[in-house]
């Protein structure tokens, strides 16, 4: 049954203030190419800074593999004009190379040409090396280039003071969890809505199709290009961002202290498949471990419930002591009619679908 949209306005609408403050940020990836196409093979350029410690330029997967993060804001213009500064700095610092302007990646001759992100020698550092060592060793690294655009999104207290009744942030905790995964619940429901809207890959190029096996009946252009003729989103299909071993999960959203349970059981949950690669070749580790997850973060979903930790507190710790504080939505294309990934009016309809199924 879809919810009564009518209801969710008349609330609004009783409640104007509710809406005030709501908090967004921003994080767009997207591929450094040569001006031929194919996928850069120079590391991550020194003019813009450290990917390890760097707020707002990193890198995600691969060296080549750019990530912008913008800050926590009220101000949709905002975000997005310091997504832009980003965006024409770095372009200032490129050289001669450019941005891949799609989710689905460019040419890659072979997997050897895509090196994983450097972090340095730091224990952090080599953590998050070996961490992508296990999602190539796993996945193998073409799926690891696909990049996206994650929208976070937090509504303000006064919202949950009306919706709730809850005095403040801390001693409201429980019930303000309970409504993003409220959220979250509606979310799984109607979210295809997104791709559906705002889908940009509908074609994939040849080399990332190279020895493997699919059931889609592709058309190809003859410059080598594969497209589905209604397809909207192969990133969110079967041949995208997904991981078939993490299906039987279970992992549910119906209150935190079960979420939290199935994301930390999966975590210590042993995998066959993974346990055949080892965790040494030759000497050298390829993975941090042959579970099912190496880490929470591997947990592949189109919308997740953070919270910002404190010191060495994993994702879910953090969650368990201050609760949700915002969600993240992965299921955005990049947006190819934008210079920057995204635009104003896909955010705007963000906004308004989030808080749609939040109250309804």
């Amino acid at each position: 049954m879809i919810p009564d949209v009518s209801k969710a306005l008349s609330w609004l609408e009783a409640h104007p203030e509710a809406l005030n403050g709501i908090q967004r940020g921003i994080e767009r990836e997207t591929l450094r190419v040569t001006p031929e196409g194919s996928i850069a093979e120079t590391l991550h350029p020194e003019e813009l800074g450290k990917a390890l410690t760097h707020k707002w330029i990193t890198t995600d997967f691969a060296e080549p593999l750019l990530e912008f993060i913008t800050p926590v804001d009220k101000s949709i213009g905002h975000s997005l004009a310091f997504l832009r500064d980003l965006h024409r700095y770095t372009a200032r610092q490129m050289h001669n190379e450019r941005m891949w302007p799609l989710s689905m990646p460019c040419f890659i001759e072979n997997e050897d040409k895509i090196t994983l992100a450097q972090y340095g020698s730091s224990n952090v550092g080599r953590f998050k090396n070996l961490y992508r060592e296990g999602l190539k060793n796993r996945y193998g690294a073409l799926m690891q280039t696909i990049a996206g655009v994650h929208y976070n999104f937090s509504l303000p207290i006064e919202f949950w003071q009306a919706w709730a009744g809850v005095k403040d942030a801390e001693s409201g905790k429980a019930q303000i969890s309970d409504g993003y995964l409220r959220l979250i619940r509606n979310y799984y429901r109607f979210g295809w809505v997104i791709p559906y809207l705002f889908g940009a890959s509908p074609a994939i190029c040849g080399s990332f199709l190279k020895d493997r096996d699919t059931k889609l009946t592709f058309e190809k252009t003859a410059g080598g290009t594969y497209y589905l003729p209604y397809a909207t989103s192969l990133r969110m299909s079967d041949l995208g961002y997904t991981n078939k071993s993490q299906s039987d999960l279970n992992i549910t959203f119906n209150d935190l202290d079960s979420y939290v349970a199935g994301l930390k059981k999966a975590i210590y949950k042993p995998s066959e498949e993974f346990a055949a690669l080892g965790v040494k070749k030759e000497g050298k580790y390829i993975q941090l471990n042959t579970n099912v997850l190496q880490i929470e973060n591997e947990l592949y979903a189109p919308i997740r419930p953070k919270r910002v930790p404190k010191g060495d507190e994993s994702p879910s710790d953090a969650l368990l002591r201050g609760g949700i504080e915002y969600i993240e939505v992965r299921a955005l294309d990049i947006n190819p009619f934008s210079a920057i990934g995204v635009d104003e009016t896909q955010t705007r309809f963000l906004d308004l679908f989030l808080i749609w199924v939040c109250v309804s």
